[in-house]
């Protein structure tokens, strides 16, 4: 065999060589492909068809109205309420979670016993079923035999029906929620501490940054910067997406007082009967919960660029 010809071999085992290469890839990635394509695009495409038409559950027939709902929607005071309702519960939710969470990680850490039994303690409400928990907290609000009510009125207080009222029903669901989000928040924050190296904190003391408000402000919080936001971002995917203490505790009552925006969905898909309506709010929903991932990735990439 001459050397042009034991070259032409040589190529030809490259090609074939990379050809399998790149057969065994798509092999291995097609699943997943597959489990994108049936779990996530063709749902999310069958989403947008059926927010452009007039479609009822469980009607024979349906008309294609463009941009009709997402007008109508505008115009709705219903979707505007479950729109305000779902932003303020966030805002309420989010920032008791996250400092809380921060609060009760950094005492935990702090303490020399019992650190696992405090994190359980903490933990097991993320670990509930909130539907199952929200039946409990009704009979804590209760306006006659709930033990909230109770203690207020052993102590003086002004005792209320939590959660009939427009002016106390939403702070209420806040508090529920925070409770409930509390222990994710607790355990990423004790594991960022964790991962803090302690050199750091020899490094602070060296430059006479030796108090605990020191160490806080120039080591531990810059340091748990990346987990914050990582437990920002859940906390308030989380808050967003809450629906089943309403669904449970309040449907969404009094009036639309407690309305928020999974809620509204699951209303006018599924009591209305309204799905081309229905599919609109998803459409809404999909947008805020993409533009917050969006944000997400662009925060941690531009942190990745200028540490």
């Amino acid at each position: 065999m001459t050397s042009e010809q034991s070259a032409t071999v040589d190529r030809q085992l490259r090609i074939d060589t990379g050809s399998a290469e790149t057969l065994a890839g798509y092999a291995l990635i097609g699943p997943a492909l597959v489990l994108i394509l049936v779990l996530f695009i063709l749902p999310t495409g069958a989403v947008l068809a059926i927010a452009a038409t007039d479609w009822h559950l469980g009607a024979k027939t349906l008309s294609f109205i463009g941009a009709a709902n997402f007008t109508s929607l505008l115009a709705d005071p219903a979707f505007r309420a479950a729109l305000f309702n779902t932003a303020a519960y966030s805002l309420m939710v989010v920032p008791s979670t996250l400092v809380l969470g921060l609060s009760l990680a950094l005492l935990i850490e702090s303490g020399k016993t019992l650190r696992a039994f405090y994190r359980a303690i903490h933990f097991l409400p993320f670990m509930t079923s909130l539907a199952a928990m929200a039946i409990v907290w009704e009979m804590l609000l209760h306006p006659t035999i709930g033990l909230v009510n109770q203690v207020f009125a052993a102590v003086g207080l002004p005792t209320a029906n939590w959660l009939r009222g427009e002016s106390t029903v939403l702070p209420i669901l806040a508090v529920i929620g925070t409770w409930q989000s509390l222990g994710l928040a607790l355990v990423l924050f004790l594991a960022g501490l964790k991962a803090i190296p302690q050199d750091l904190y020899d490094a602070a003391d060296i430059d006479g940054a030796d108090g605990v408000l020191d160490r806080l402000r120039l080591v531990t919080l810059p340091s748990l910067a990346p987990v914050s936001l990582f437990v920002l971002i859940v906390v308030t995917l989380r808050a967003f997406a809450a629906f089943d203490i309403i669904q449970v505790l309040t449907r969404g009552g009094p009036g639309d007082a407690s309305v928020m925006l999974l809620y509204a969905l699951y209303r006018e898909s599924f009591e209305y009967f309204r799905t081309g309506y229905g599919a609109a709010i998803a459409v809404v929903f999909l947008v805020i919960v993409i533009a917050l991932a969006t944000l997400q990735a662009r925060v941690v990439n531009s942190r990745a660029s200028h540490p």
